[in-house]
């Protein structure tokens, strides 16, 4: 059996064209690609990048001003950090939870729309292997050529599983027998019909938006909609810890707030959601609540002052 695309590159000695990533006693980190002959250069001296190709990572080199730097491999996270941007990258905290809580799996079909600098695009491709399915949907073709390039990158060669279209999602949306679809847009409530038909039942939609507002709109529209069932919505934050002898405690600074996570199931066609049996909050849905649509609901029950909604 063949190695997985990019596995090669993850393992073995330091070959020449493979990324290094270098920290320096402060723990800083430096990141660079090997290549014969070249040199790397810092204010605290040089070395030859020589003396990297063929030794085994987990390596210690020493620059001509006697500065010691550990050289390995970047791991993906880093990566996807210090890569060149046309968009915002998808931190890898939130990139982790949607592949464990949109259940990304080997040889899924999975659609993305909002390709960015290509970091969820990264991860997805790793989880979903060669035998997987992604077909990656950008608007701006200078943020797609940006993201071809980091992918192409980072596995060392094109990968035989990724598929990117310069569009909008739900005008070039063809895909049929999707496994799941990820969502990094500004208004992921106008894909819904396109995504809900390209869903196999069961499947899994999983949206990544900024605001409370497109928050409530998305899942309120797929509520709405009627083909999902209800969904579920989070954030996450990272602290990291300051661990030297007796003195544990938290760092002062953490990974706060990045950005909204909501997934939703795809029924089975003509399935109606079962009610919510949750009672909305008091003054959820006001007299004047008129919907994402515009327009105000004046049936019996609509409002703050008779039953709340059911759905």
């Amino acid at each position: 059996m063949s190695e997985p695309t990019g596995a090669a590159r993850r393992r073995g000695p330091f070959q020449v064209g493979d990324q290094v990533q270098l920290t320096d006693p402060k723990g800083r980190h430096h990141t660079f690609t090997l290549e014969a002959g070249k040199s790397f250069h810092t204010h605290k001296g040089s070395f030859p990048h020589d003396e990297l190709i063929g030794a085994p990572e987990g390596t210690v080199v020493r620059t001509t001003g006697n500065i010691a730097y550990l050289a390995l491999r970047p791991l993906l996270p880093d990566y996807v950090l210090s890569m060149p941007r046309g968009a915002a990258v998808v931190y890898p905290k939130d990139a982790g939870q949607i592949l464990a809580m949109a259940d990304i799996f080997p040889g899924a079909r999975v659609v993305e729309a909002g390709v960015g600098s290509g970091s969820l695009s990264c991860f997805l491709l790793r989880a979903i292997g060669d035998q997987g399915m992604l077909h990656s949907y950008e608007r701006r073709a200078d943020f797609a050529e940006i993201a071809a390039q980091n992918v192409r990158r980072y596995f060392g060669a094109e990968h035989p599983a990724w598929q990117l279209t310069v569009g909008d999602l739900q005008d070039h949306l063809c895909d049929t027998d999707v496994d799941r679809v990820i969502l990094d847009m500004l208004a992921p409530w106008e894909c819904l019909d396109a995504v809900s038909k390209a869903l196999v039942p069961g499947g899994m939609l999983c949206a990544y938006v900024a605001t409370t507002t497109q928050l409530a709109r998305t899942v309120e529209a797929i509520r709405e909609h009627g083909t999902f069932n209800e969904p579920s919505a989070w954030e996450t934050m990272v602290r990291t810890w300051h661990v030297e002898g007796l003195a544990v405690r938290p760092d002062h600074r953490m990974i706060g707030h990045t950005g909204f996570l909501l997934t939703a199931r795809r029924l089975a066609d003509g399935v109606e959601p079962p009610l919510r049996r949750r009672r909305p909050s008091k003054g959820a849905y006001g007299e004047d609540y008129a919907g994402w649509g515009g327009e105000k609901d004046t049936a019996p029950g609509s409002g703050s002052g008779g039953t709340p909604p059911a759905g």
